[in-house]
């Protein structure tokens, strides 16, 4: 579990094809990580396999790769790092699973006075999950919903500190993200279409 508040941007120094999976060597800030922990590496929950000073190694199977963008990742990607949620930790974000919902599309990104807005188009399902000034996690960072736009589309606000110590400071139109929406509204719709008698999976 996590809080989607960014504690470091690491950066990809190497990647390979292992029988573990696309493995990622990852420079980082921490020092003390141990082998088998959770790691939010944009949002996803991952695994640390190997860990020295400053650096740790994460793998992602084919299940990962086909609903993150990390099949398209290269050296040198600055990348959002959360560690594990311990308990008696504040909760200063929302509560986060790192559990990757799908990609969303920059559609588009624009200064208004002292915040950037960030327009979302969502992948098919989440939008009906979104409500006014509720909570959502891109590549790992907890926001809040601005505004609702038609064709699936969010609109988010971005602080100057967001903007200088997480990478949505980099996007622009057409970049991809990762979306997890809020784990409330996940088993809220779950919930109504059991009463329904619906029952079938929700996206």
């Amino acid at each position: 579990m996590f809080t989607g508040l960014v504690d470091d941007v690491g950066i990809i120094e190497r990647l390979q094809v292992t029988p573990a999976g696309r493995e990622f060597r990852i420079r980082c800030c921490y020092d003390d990580l141990v082998a088998g922990e959770s790691i939010a590496v944009n949002g996803a929950c991952l695994t640390v396999r190997e860990r020295g000073p400053h650096w740790f190694t994460v793998a992602a199977v084919t299940t990962t790769l086909d609903r993150t963008t990390m099949a398209g990742w290269q050296a040198n990607r600055r990348i959002n790092l959360e560690r594990a949620l311990r308990l008696g930790d504040r909760l200063g974000g929302h509560l986060v699973q790192g559990h990757v919902d799908g990609v969303g599309r920059v559609v588009d990104v624009r200064q208004r006075d002292d915040a950037r807005l960030l327009d979302l188009a969502l992948p098919a399902g989440l939008a009906e999950l979104m409500v006014l000034h509720g909570s959502i996690a891109v590549d790992g960072v907890s926001l809040t919903v601005n505004d609702l736009l038609p064709a699936d589309v969010v609109q988010l606000s971005l602080i100057e500190y967001t903007l200088h110590h997480t990478t949505l400071g980099d996007l622009r139109e057409g970049d991809v993200v990762h979306v997890e929406a809020d784990m409330l509204g996940k088993y809220v719709q779950r919930l109504l279409g059991a009463s329904s008698g619906d029952l079938s999976p929700q996206p």
